[in-house]
């Protein structure tokens, strides 16, 4: 990765620090773009300990903005000529309904519109063998996940958490899958895949529900690690989408087990590949977002 510039979304903390991390140490410059510049500027300075010399700028961008969002974008195309691998990893569950600034549901303005918008914005700074990578879930497979795009916000449906994470992670699928079939019929060399981690130990599990933050009890550690793995282990599907020379454009990577394990090709859900669908929800998140792909060979 030595020469080669990242940009890692929610890298402040777990997944996405570790993302970072192994990156800096294969010698990319990474951008750190998070919500919290402390805690973004923590992280790095952390990395720079154990890779001494290692290029980690922060970058301050809140994804459930539009404004933080083009800001950001804005700041990318000021400081760097070219983006080889944008690593679209950050991602929130709030328990209670609430709204963004735009007025958007937050997990969902979270966790697909920003990431979006963000895409869409930097598109020209990717370079022409980049990678874009979305880091989704096992939540987008479940049986009871869909995306209403007449009800995007669950303000006419039961908010059930987990229904409203799984619907993220089902856009970031058929965000990623639309966007290779866009790139290709651009006849363009940029490369879309997508990840899911399995089940790591990270602080994102606390917004799981029960079951998980259980098993993120320090007390259960011998039980949890026959169904967890560590944040080392879950960047690596991510990590392979984004760096495996051999990866194609719309391939899923997940753990060999349902919960852990080295990096292997997966397919998602019939759903996440529906094109018609796929087709819509692009539509409507740029309704939404007001940022338009334009798309050159």
């Amino acid at each position: 990765m030595s020469g080669r510039v990242a940009v890692v979304t929610g890298a402040s903390a777990g997944l996405g620090a570790q993302t970072a991390r192994q990156l800096a140490a294969h010698g990319a410059t990474v951008v750190l773009a998070c919500r919290s510049i402390e805690k973004g500027e923590a992280v790095a300075a952390g990395i720079r300990a154990q890779v001494p010399g290692a290029q980690l700028p922060v970058l301050r961008m809140d994804l459930a903005s539009l404004a933080s969002v083009r800001e950001a974008a804005a700041r990318l195309h000021d400081g760097f000529g070219r983006i080889d691998v944008l690593i679209n990893n950050a991602g929130t569950l709030t328990r209670v309904r609430s709204v963004s600034v735009d007025g958007f549901e937050t997990t969902f303005a979270t966790n697909h519109l920003g990431h979006f918008a963000l895409t869409g914005l930097v598109l020209d700074l990717l370079a022409p063998a980049g990678r874009v990578v979305s880091v989704s879930s096992r939540a987008s497979g479940y049986r009871s996940t869909t995306v209403e795009l007449a009800d995007l916000g669950f303000e006419h449906r039961e908010y059930k958490p987990m229904h409203v994470y799984g619907q993220s992670k089902l856009a970031n699928l058929l965000f990623i899958f639309e966007l290779q079939r866009q790139l290709a019929g651009a006849g363009t060399t940029l490369v879309a895949a997508a990840a899911y981690p399995g089940v790591a130990t990270s602080d994102f599990n606390r917004n799981l529900g029960p079951t998980a933050r259980l098993l993120s009890h320090p007390a259960l550690r011998p039980l949890s690690r026959l169904v967890t793995q560590t944040t080392e282990m879950g960047s690596l599907p991510s990590l392979r989408a984004a760096t495996d020379p051999g990866v194609r454009g719309g391939e899923y990577f997940g753990p060999t087990g349902r919960t852990k394990g080295y990096p292997v090709l997966h397919e998602p859900s019939p759903l996440a590949r529906d094109p018609e669908l796929g087709a819509r929800l692009w539509e409507e998140s740029e309704r939404m977002t007001g940022v338009h792909y334009r798309f050159s060979p």
